[in-house]
């Protein structure tokens, strides 16, 4: 299901999007389509990143530290000798 929607934008942004429509050959609207989804996609990602982030920005416990030393030396030991 489609909604109709009019937005305002600067005429040489519009202009700009005419042409990318002509080149890509889509509609107009399907340009802002994509360009919608691009940027939600995008702020998606920074969210997620953001959270991740701030999960990872506490220390490691004790237990975190030693289960990561071991996967170092696992890790280590299966690409010793692979270059």
């Amino acid at each position: 299901m489609t909604v109709k929607t009019a937005i305002s934008i600067e005429e040489s942004l519009y202009r700009q999007a005419e042409k990318l429509a002509e080149e890509m050959a889509v509609s107009r609207s399907q340009v802002f389509a994509i360009a919608l989804q691009t940027f939600l996609r995008q702020r998606q990602n920074q969210t997620l990143l953001q959270r991740l982030n701030e999960a990872y920005a506490e220390p490691d416990t004790a237990s975190e530290k030693k289960l990561r030393r071991a996967w170092r030396r696992k890790h280590r030991g299966a690409v010793t000798g692979e270059w």
